[in-house]
């Protein structure tokens, strides 16, 4: 909308009380972060939490900065954008320029959860809390839940919740099937660090501002009979001390799924990005051993990520966008989900490429000075593409890769 008809938008609301207008926009847009224990700042749940904020509020949803969204451009529609509409920012603007009003209060209603706090069957928490240091770096860290999966479940939903948000900078939820031999020497549900890679299904990945997973009707993660769950987890220290003890929240469905959900990766270590590039390219791709359906991906950098693109390959080596996020935003680190699975046939070429600012024009980078190549701390870098697949059940990701 144009900045002439976007005042005329605003100028054509009435007005605007909180209890009537605003808070069903908060619920709707914002207090899935914006609630006590989620990564917001600060709650926005209640008219005395949000009336010292109403004009900080009208700033960012006119710069369109919040809800944080950062898909750009590409060819497929998602289903999980959070931005308000033209209206519905016209609506803030009308509340705010007339003083903010509370209105009258109506019948209670619960804050914005998703899924709803009730719908989750369970709930694994590490036995014993992580000491994050006030300064430094810590290595990755791993913890094995104690809990054993005593037959096959099928989770339609999942969520990972750290105990201490501002000092954790990503979890991973890997799935140790029975029969693996990975880390079988480490102690269970003591905190430990070891070098290393794995080949195991992963389960769920926390980064800031990441939601629960929930899992389109007829699709679920499978977790075979006497698997356990593997944490890897990273900590930036904030220059205080914490101790964090992670959780993870799984909703069981007792419907045998058509589809069995996969989680994949395109990743790269083969980088050096030179000091001061304002704008250094580096792409890997994969090939789909098999068919399946993409339902959504997740990009993954450091601090000079600048933008992350993932495309497909045609034959003949046209190069077909699905979707730019630009910027990336190392505070934010959203998942895109597809309105529609999209079709991936065997042998598709995926293309993934990413952008870094290593310039002192990036605010969050550490060090403009330096060549930066791969590593786990935030002040090295990452080139992650996670996707979702979605397979025919029963095939497991040691099989959808046999060519």
């Amino acid at each position: 909308m144009r900045w002439w008809l976007f005042w005329l938008a605003c100028r054509s609301v009435a007005g605007a009380t909180f209890y009537q207008d605003v808070e069903p926009l908060l619920r709707k847009h914002c207090q899935r972060c914006h609630r006590p224990g989620e990564i917001g700042k600060m709650p926005l749940v209640t008219y005395a939490q949000v009336r010292p904020w109403a004009k900080a509020i009208r700033e960012v949803v006119l710069r369109r900065r919040m809800p944080p969204w950062f898909a750009k451009s590409g060819s497929v529609k998602l289903a999980n954008d959070p931005r308000l509409s033209d209206e519905e920012i016209a609506v803030i603007d009308t509340w705010v320029r007339q003083s903010a009003p509370a209105g009258q209060p109506g019948p209670a209603t619960p804050q914005a959860s998703s899924p709803p706090e009730e719908m989750w069957d369970i709930e694994w928490t590490m036995p014993r809390p992580i000491r994050v240091p006030a300064r430094g770096e810590l290595p990755y860290q791993f913890v094995i839940l104690p809990e054993k999966i005593d037959h096959t479940r099928w989770v339609s939903a999942v969520e990972i919740r750290p105990g201490a948000r501002s000092v954790v900078h990503h979890v991973v939820a890997y799935l140790r099937e029975p029969q693996s031999e990975w880390l079988r020497d480490a102690p269970i549900g003591q905190p430990f660090s070891r070098p290393g890679v794995t080949t195991s299904d992963i389960l769920a990945v926390y980064a800031p501002g990441q939601p629960p997973s929930v899992y389109p009707a007829g699709m679920a993660k499978r977790l075979p009979a006497g698997s356990e769950l593997v944490l890897q987890l990273h900590y930036t220290p904030d220059g205080a001390l914490h101790e964090d003890r992670t959780s993870i929240r799984l909703r069981w469905t007792t419907t045998p799924p058509r589809y069995e959900v996969l989680t994949l990766q395109i990743a790269t270590t083969k980088f050096r990005i030179p000091a001061y590039e304002r704008r250094y390219r580096v792409s890997a791709y994969g090939t789909m051993p098999n068919d399946a359906l993409l339902l959504s991906f997740f990009p993954h950098l450091h601090r000079r990520g600048a933008a992350f693109e993932y495309a497909l390959v045609q034959e003949g080596g046209r190069v077909d966008s699905l979707l730019l996020v630009e910027p990336y935003n190392f505070d934010w680190q959203l998942s895109y989900q597809l309105a529609q699975p999209l079709p991936l046939k065997k042998g598709t070429r995926l293309l993934c490429t990413a952008w870094y600012d290593n310039s002192p024009n990036n605010p969050r980078n550490p060090d403009p000075s330096v060549d930066v190549t791969y590593g786990e701390q935030s002040d090295q870098e990452m080139m992650v593409g996670f996707f979702d697949v979605a397979v025919p059940a029963g095939t497991t990701k040691q099989q959808f890769f046999v060519r």
